[in-house]
Order: structure tokens, then C-alpha cells, then sequence
């Protein structure tokens, strides 16, 4: 497979997991994730904007997770997610050490 065909099938690949994170399932709370998986919508939205900056694309945390979302982090999280229960911080609190310098969540 040549570089080209690998990019274009990353990118569908990604397109992919942002619909079912933010389309499909909304539900999902980006707590649970990072709990689960150690990273999280924020984390897709970091590593974005990360890649934007390695194409000397100048780009804001808050830019990038507008584009990520389709709109104003804040816009979407009032309509998606929840406050998290004491037994969710703490399982972050857990996870996030865990996670620390792996996917920097």
C-alpha cells in the first residue's frame, strides 16, 4: 500500500470514530472514555490541533475543538454531557496517573 492510499484510509478511519463519538454515540461520556480507554473527544480535539501545528497551521485549543465538534465545546457539552458522579472523578483521578505521558489525556 503506498503512503497516499495509508493517509487517505487513516483519515476515513478517523472520520469514522469522530461521527460514532459525536453522532452516534453522544452518550458516552468523555469521563468514561478517558476512565476506560485513557483518552478521550478532548483529547481527539488536542491531537488535531497538534497535527495542525506540525502543518505550521496556528490553531487554539478552543479553535481546534470547535472544529472537532462542529461547534463551541461548551455549546456541546450542555446538550451531551453530565456532571460526573464522585465515583467518576475518582476513577479519573486513578486512570489519569495511569495515563500520564501515554496518551496525554
Amino acid at each position: 500500500m503506498d503512503d497516499d492510499t495509508r493517509t487517505k484510509i487513516e483519515a476515513a478511519a478517523f472520520r469514522r470514530l469522530r461521527q460514532h463519538l459525536l453522532e452516534d454515540r453522544p452518550d458516552a461520556q468523555n469521563i468514561d472514555l478517558m476512565n476506560l480507554a485513557g483518552f478521550c473527544r478532548n483529547c481527539l480535539s488536542r491531537w488535531y490541533g497538534e497535527a495542525a501545528a506540525e502543518q505550521g497551521i496556528d490553531m487554539t485549543k478552543d479553535e481546534a475543538r470547535t472544529v472537532f465538534y462542529g461547534m463551541p465545546f461548551d455549546d456541546w457539552k450542555a446538550q451531551h454531557q453530565t456532571e460526573a458522579t464522585p465515583d467518576q472523578q475518582a476513577a479519573f483521578t486513578e486512570s489519569f496517573a495511569r495515563n500520564v505521558g501515554k496518551a496525554d489525556g
